[in-house]
């Protein structure tokens, strides 16, 4: 087993103040070094991470008998050798031998909800929570859903809305920053922004008084717009999310309860095998665009004036290209299939999270739109196309996000690729050099986050070894060890 190293106990609040931040282009020659490890460490504030095989997310390769020497306090990695051989004359107290393992940058996940979980209820079961659960539950929930998170590797989520908890995912990430609960790093939306009467739910009782929580920021306008980020800004967001289109008259409450009739919800939800993927004109729902182009424009210049990122929550072609043209970092789901909607994304730079996860999960069609969906994200990835790996997670299980590799993997992109996008790749979707820490990729200067795998990825492939995770080091301290969470009480 692994030599134990000081694990997560109390991390710095100001940690993100104090760390470097660099490109991995410019560190490309300083990625791996031949020195000696025989150099002297200051004091006990730094230890040894030896290694047979670490991936490389910016060669995109597999790295040999490489060591990471890292100060404990900031979490940073110091230095970065390698040795013809695997073998270590001196092991350190404080070091931490992960030879024979693989060794990769801690997972992010770039779409995720922490206040959502995956059940099977009648109806939908993200709304029943949103309508039925307490805001105290679900912040109980939201700290297990991140302690299972750290458990599959992932020390890095993007969360993207808290889905009818306001702004209660600052609350978590700063406790998660405190040492107080165990978590990834969070880089959070609070609520995401749209246009009035769109992303909400419907509650047929109103007149009734039943209270529903909101599910999104409602503004129009270029100036209510520009208000809107400003609001999501000062509440303490870190990436703000918008719905670049969504489906209207969709989330409506209660659904059909009686025994043999038809659905009383209007309009019926998608149970007579509707095709998502057909003509617009034949969906009895379809997708509509909540902004103008003006409106867009100006709420992804607003956050760029602050040094936030944006994503955005689109499917259809015209969404997709608008909020591309925008300048958003990323777009969401972008599901229909569109050779133009893609090579605009190229052009202006976009990432592309395609959440393929939750597709598989939900779309009750024999496979049909999974199919279609790893195809488009395999299209994406020839043309060159950003990708960042996202599952959508909440609707998709915690602890299972893994799966988005997996299916990427599937659908043809090659596996260096695949474990870029879920390293380096989401770092870019959380902001890249903007966002104050620089994790993803285990070179000079930047953050500890790794996760160590039991079995040769290279060589036994992804699919085989990517959920055997041994321990996960986060901010240079061990925070999983043999499966549990170590280092809180």
């Amino acid at each position: 087993m692994t030599k134990k190293l000081p694990t997560q106990g109390s991390i710095l609040s100001d940690s993100a103040s104090i760390l470097a931040l660099r490109s991995p282009t410019s560190n490309s020659s300083q990625n791996v070094k031949s020195t000696s490890l025989g150099s002297s460490l200051s004091s006990n504030h730094e230890y040894w991470i030896h290694t047979t095989t670490l991936f490389n997310s910016h060669t995109k390769s597999f790295d040999k008998n490489v060591s990471l020497r890292v100060n404990k306090k900031t979490g940073i990695i110091k230095k970065v050798s390698t040795s013809e051989s695997s073998s270590i004359t001196s092991l350190g107290d404080n070091d931490l031998d992960l030879r024979g393992k693989t060794i990769l940058p801690g997972f992010v996940d770039a779409h995720t909800h922490v206040f959502l979980h995956r059940v099977d209820e009648a109806g939908s079961p993200y709304l029943n929570q949103e309508r039925d659960e307490s805001l105290i539950s679900r912040t109980i929930r939201a700290t297990t859903n991140c302690r299972l998170a750290l458990l599959a590797g992932y020390t890095t989520y993007r969360d993207l809305g808290t889905e009818g908890c306001y702004n209660a995912d600052i609350s978590v990430r700063d406790s998660i920053n405190r040492g107080l609960i165990p978590g990834p790093r969070l880089f959070v939306a609070t609520e995401p922004l749209a246009s009035s009467g769109s992303y909400e739910i419907r509650q047929e009782n109103k007149l009734g008084g039943t209270e529903i929580p909101r599910l999104s920021d409602p503004c129009d306008g270029i100036e209510g717009c520009r208000a809107g980020v400003r609001r999501r800004i000062g509440a303490g967001a870190d990436v703000i999310k918008i719905y670049a289109e969504y489906r209207r008259r969709a989330l409506r409450y209660p659904a059909s309860t009686y025994k043999g009739s038809e659905d009383v919800q209007f309009p019926p939800s998608r149970n007579r095998g509707e095709d998502i993927f057909g003509p617009r004109e034949k969906l009895r729902n379809p997708n509509s665009l909540l902004w103008s182009q003006e409106e867009m424009d100006v709420m992804v210049a607003e956050a760029k004036r602050a040094g936030v990122p944006v994503a955005s929550h689109a499917s259809s072609e015209e969404a997709v290209i608008m909020a591309a043209k925008a300048g958003v970092t990323s777009v969401e789901h972008g599901l229909m299939p569109s050779e133009k909607a893609l090579q605009v994304m190229k052009e202006m730079g976009t990432i592309y999270v395609p959440t393929l996860s939750v597709v598989e999960l939900e779309a009750n069609d024999g496979g049909r739109a999974i199919a279609i969906c790893k195809e488009h994200a395999r299209r994406a990835w020839e043309i060159g196309v950003k990708l960042a790996t996202g599952c959508d997670t909440g609707p998709f299980p915690h602890g299972e996000n893994a799966r988005e590799m997996e299916l990427m993997v599937q659908a043809g992109i090659d596996v260096a690729n695949v474990l870029r996008a879920a390293t380096l790749g989401g770092w870019e979707a959380c902001g890249g050099e903007l966002c104050g820490q620089d994790f993803g990729w285990l070179g000079e200067d930047w953050i500890a986050d790794l996760v160590a795998l039991d079995g040769d990825l290279e060589k036994d492939g992804l699919e085989k070894v990517i959920r055997n995770v041994s321990c996960v080091v986060k901010d240079g301290r061990m925070v999983v060890e043999d499966g549990k969470i170590v280092g809180f009480v």
